[in-house]
């Protein structure tokens, strides 16, 4: 049997557009920015379909939309490039942004929201709950055919992606709305396509809270389990670099699941060229900020010792966020106005040069990774109802068991 390539790859908004990509597209730049992504050995590219600009009635998709995504496709497939095609975002790097339809405009944001954006506005508003609201379900089955029904097959379709951690735009009322939610957009993107792997984007919180998206009952339904992890944002990680945090979330998910785990979004936001690490502090939504931002050459060296620990827990592959800092142009706009962190995630800088990380992907990718068999595992002592019962305290004491057995 051949050895499973190790997947590279990054979660993709273009340096000049940022989310405003969709209504703002020019093929030239996909085009070029793909190409450098080619360029580093990466073969896996996450797009997201921001949801207001796909769906602009729920019962319409946007004609232009399927067109530019088509050209999306087509230039990924020149380059050799899959990729992974992130459905109802939904929320994204802060703010959720919201098709006008789905807004309640005289109910108040949903609790965890920080910002709600429609139409260009800040609206700030409640919005329909996506997994048990009948409108927005058939709307989302809607989306599903449509865009599935004419891509299917296209070589550069490598996954069909449920959503960019979910639960930050709204929560299922019960881990079984959850999963009865999966299972039908799953069905949906059956009818059309019976092959190409189908995956959610989960994320930390998702195996520290109990948010209605246990990881046990959304990746039983799709074919790829994904998760997110940045131990900058986690309190228990043993640092803003811990190398191991985001292997162990891959562990986790995967004793959760019984399935290897793709790490589908992992990184972190630098300071300029020629500083050093750093913390932030600023005022974000109304409330005071602090964040870590770390040195070129720290990042380089995290995703340098990240990247062959991944290896050794049997994941299928790493996506970076993201590919780029985001230019000044954009900084006065949701997200960067108030999430200021988010303008420097990028492999590139805000002027398209790369980072010191971008090298340290390049040199990796040059060995040729595979998918291994796991050296290192996080065994589940109790059962996937029970963890859920305190997910914390039974995350955090296994990540004490993780670190304690490589010691």
């Amino acid at each position: 049997m051949p050895e499973q390539p190790f997947l590279l790859g990054v979660n993709y908004w273009p340096r000049r557009k940022a989310m405003y990509w969709w209504r703002n597209f020019e093929a030239a730049e996909v085009r070029e920015e793909f190409a450098i992504i080619k360029s580093l050995g990466m073969s896996l590219v996450r797009i997201f379909l921001l949801w207001e600009d796909w769906q602009p009635t729920p019962d319409t998709v946007d004609p232009a939309a399927l067109d530019n995504l088509g050209t999306v496709c087509d230039i990924a497939a020149e380059l050799g490039l899959q990729l992974d095609i992130t459905f109802f975002t939904g929320h994204m790097s802060g703010p959720s942004w919201a098709p006008g339809w789905m807004l309640l405009r005289d109910q108040p944001m949903l609790p965890g929201v920080r910002q709600v954006v429609s139409g260009g506005e800040i609206v700030n508003c409640g919005h329909l709950n996506p997994y048990i609201d009948e409108v927005a379900l058939a709307a989302e089955e809607l989306l599903l055919h449509t865009v599935v029904g004419r891509f299917a097959g296209h070589p550069a379709i490598g996954l069909w992606n449920l959503g960019n951690e979910p639960d930050l735009f709204a929560k299922p009322p019960s881990a079984a709305a959850g999963r009865a939610w999966a299972r039908r957009m799953v069905a949906a993107i059956r009818t059309h396509d019976a092959q190409t792997p189908i995956t959610c984007g989960l994320h930390v919180p998702d195996l520290t809270e109990d948010l209605g998206l246990r990881a046990n009952d959304i990746f039983a339904e799709v074919d790829l389990p994904a998760i997110h992890g940045y131990p900058m944002y986690a309190n228990w990680s043993t640092g803003p670099l811990d190398s191991d945090f985001v292997p162990f979330l891959c562990a986790l998910t995967t004793a959760l699941c019984g399935k290897p785990t793709l790490m589908e979004e992992f990184g972190g936001c630098t300071e300029g060229p020629g500083l050093p690490s750093s913390i932030w502090s600023w005022t974000s939504y109304g409330q005071p900020r602090e964040q870590f931002m770390a040195s070129e050459a720290a990042m380089a060296d995290y995703l340098a010792a990240v990247l062959p620990k991944l290896v050794a827990v049997g994941a299928t592959g790493a996506l970076l966020w993201c590919y780029a800092d985001y230019a000044p142009e954009l900084w006065a706009l949701p997200p960067c106005d108030e999430a200021q962190h988010e303008r420097f995630f990028g492999l590139v800088r805000p002027d398209g040069t790369l980072k010191p990380h971008a090298e340290v992907i390049r040199q990796f990718a040059a060995t040729q990774p595979t998918v291994q068999p796991a050296r290192r595992a996080v065994v589940l002592d109790v059962s996937p109802e029970e963890y859920y019962q305190q997910p914390h305290e039974h995350a955090t004491r296994l990540y004490g068991q993780f670190l304690a057995d490589a010691a």
